[in-house]
C-alpha cells in the first residue's frame, strides 16, 4: 500500500476529508504533528501540508524547523500539496511573499477557477500570498486573488480549506469557541459533498503527477 506524508500544525486541524480520499485510493496517510516537533526525513517523497493559526513569516520555533525541512525537501524535488498556512510556507520557500490582508476572509466563500468554474469553499485567513516566480494562478475570490496556484506540475498551494468536512467544522468550533467564524447548526451537506468531489479530483491529479517522481 503506498504511503503519503501529511504535516499537521494544530490539534483541531486534522486531515479531514483528505483521510477519506486516501482511504478510497488505498493510500496510507502518515501524519506528522509539526507543532509537536514531528517531521519526516528530508526526501523527494510527496507530502501534504495542512493549515494552522500561525504566521508563516514568523511563528514559533518549530515552524522555523519546518521551513528548513520544507526547503530541503523541495531541493530534493518533493511534490507538495499545501493548504492555507501550508500554501504560504510553500510560497515563501519558492520565492514568494506573504502579507496581511485588510480584512479577514471567513466562512463559505465563492472561488472562481481559471476555467470559469466556481465552487463554494470554507475560508479562515487574514494573510494573502504574493505568488513566487513562475507560479500559475489557478483560482481567485472577490476578497483574495491568490486562492490557488501551481509551480510546475507537482507543487500546488490552496488558500481555502477543501479538507474541512462537517466533522472538521464541529471540531474547530468546539476548540476555538466564539473566536471561530465558521458556520454552526446548519445543514451544509450538499456544499461539503461538492467540495469533496472537487478535492478528490484535485488530489487524484496531483498524486498521478507526483508518481513520476516516486
Amino acid at each position: 500500500m503506498p504511503e503519503l506524508n501529511l504535516i499537521q500544525h494544530h490539534p483541531a486541524e486534522g486531515p479531514g476529508a483528505i483521510a477519506e480520499w486516501a482511504k478510497l485510493r488505498g493510500i496510507t496517510l502518515k501524519v506528522f504533528r509539526a507543532d509537536l516537533g514531528q517531521l519526516p526525513s528530508v526526501s523527494a517523497g510527496p507530502v501534504i501540508l495542512l493549515g494552522g493559526p500561525y504566521e508563516s513569516n514568523a511563528g514559533p520555533e518549530w515552524l522555523e524547523n519546518e521551513r528548513q525541512w520544507l526547503a530541503a525537501s523541495l531541493d530534493q524535488g518533493a511534490a507538495v500539496f499545501a493548504i492555507c498556512l501550508g500554501a504560504q510556507l510553500l510560497a515563501l520557500s519558492l520565492g514568494g511573499k506573504v502579507r496581511r490582508m485588510a480584512d479577514m476572509e471567513t466562512g463559505w466563500t465563492n472561488v472562481t477557477f481559471a476555467n470559469g468554474e466556481t465552487l463554494k469553499v470554507l475560508e479562515w485567513h487574514e494573510d494573502a500570498i504574493d505568488l513566487p516566480p513562475g507560479a500559475q494562478l489557478l483560482a481567485s475570490s472577490e476578497a483574495c486573488e491568490q486562492q490557488m496556484y501551481r509551480v510546475g506540475p507537482t507543487r500546488v498551494g490552496l488558500q481555502f480549506h477543501p479538507e474541512w468536512d462537517a466533522e472538521s467544522v464541529v471540531m474547530l468550533n468546539q476548540h476555538f469557541g466564539e473566536e471561530s467564524p465558521l458556520p454552526r447548526d446548519q445543514d451544509d451537506s450538499a456544499a461539503h459533498a461538492a467540495v469533496f468531489e472537487w478535492l478528490r479530483g484535485a488530489l487524484d491529479g496531483w498524486w498521478a503527477d507526483s508518481s513520476t517522481q516516486r
